[in-house]
């Protein structure tokens, strides 16, 4: 028996001109690694589309709003009729005042708050069960019935540490394998409408644009996820997470771009010791005259070789790729992925003690 399992998420994926991630100028966010400038998209950027990409699955999923107090308002009157919206505000504001979390005059929290729709049906049936509200009680209300994306991507009240959920897992800033040179796309446009007579464009600007090869990297700490949800709950909600965090894609000037891309390589490992980010594949940059991916691939699976010299042996290692690959096991699809993978965790959960 041990008391650490950890799941390593490795993705390479190329993505012709886009602006997948704007910093405030407007710009594609970069990073410099390795003495030259990445392209980069954040993590925050990615958790985003991949909560959505739970709510589109209907996968359980939580809100992330200052309207916390309204929701809770809304279900109360849900599931008591006899409530009118002036008295189902005043409970939801003394269930969440007594529970340490301002509220303001507008009805609104001071922060965003993450919280899962079943907590606001627990709540609110808590509410309505009780006259006298019990802080400890509405506490326990607020830890339980977590969604997958607040078990795996945490939450953090200021105003009530105690309300606090540990992130079961954790996501890398995506960065290019190589170096990047930013790019400007100079673009005019006509008026439909305009005589004859008159030249010239209406209107003109530019968009910064950039085309990469990208590393992403996420991990999960597997008994932390079970412990946040259930052994159940969590072998599913990873087996969701692989494959949302796969297929999503931050959606900045999609509609100018049109980059939706599919990721070349997935691989997944399962291990007992510690998470292994292979970043340090691409430290020194690839170069190439004739595409990154399959050189990224290549140095991605010999970053994992030496690792072994410096961390136990994997559980799993799977990957899916249309290249050869030699870390572990291959898979034929994305289901197949997800089907090994979900058959290691059901074996090697039960033997965890996820209590420690």
């Amino acid at each position: 028996m041990t008391n650490n399992l950890y799941l390593d998420i490795n993705i390479i994926q190329t993505v012709p001109s886009s602006n997948l991630n704007r910093d405030d100028t407007g710009a594609p966010k970069t990073a410099l690694y390795g003495g030259v400038t990445r392209a980069r998209v954040s993590s925050q950027s990615w958790k985003h589309v991949v909560r959505h990409a739970f709510k589109e699955d209907h996968v359980t999923f939580s809100s992330r709003t200052k309207e916390s107090v309204q929701l809770l308002a809304n279900e109360l009157r849900k599931q008591d009729g006899s409530l009118d919206e002036e008295a189902a505000l005043t409970k939801a504001n003394e269930a969440f005042k007594s529970a340490g979390i301002k509220v303001d005059k507008n009805n609104e929290t001071g922060a965003l708050l993450l919280i899962s729709n079943g907590q606001i049906k627990k709540l609110a049936q808590y509410i309505l069960n009780n006259d006298e509200l019990d802080k400890k009680e509405i506490k326990k209300v607020l830890k339980g019935d977590q969604s997958l994306d607040l078990a795996l991507f945490g939450r953090m009240v200021a105003d009530n540490p105690e309300l606090n959920v540990d992130a079961a897992s954790q996501v890398a800033h995506a960065i290019s394998t190589h170096e990047v040179i930013p790019e400007y796309d100079y673009f005019t446009a006509l008026d439909d409408e305009q005589g004859e007579d008159t030249s010239g464009a209406a209107m003109l600007g530019t968009i910064e644009f950039n085309s990469a090869t990208l590393y992403r990297y996420a991990n999960v700490n597997v008994n932390e996820l079970v412990h946040n949800l259930n052994k159940e709950d969590a072998i599913a909600g990873i087996s969701a997470f692989i494959k949302d965090f796969a297929l999503s894609m931050p959606t900045g000037k999609q509609n100018t771009f049109a980059n939706k891309t599919l990721p070349n390589y997935v691989m997944v490992t399962i291990r007992q010791d510690t998470p292994v980010n292979l970043v340090s594949a691409f430290e020194k940059p690839v170069v190439s005259n004739d595409g990154y991916v399959e050189k990224s691939v290549e140095r991605l699976e010999n970053e994992y070789k030496q690792t072994l010299d410096f961390v136990d042996q994997p559980l799993l290692t799977v990957a899916l790729s249309k290249y050869n690959t030699e870390a572990g096991k291959t898979a034929t699809n994305l289901s197949d992925l997800l089907e090994q993978v979900t058959t290691e965790l059901t074996k090697v959960v039960e033997d965890e003690n996820t209590n420690d």
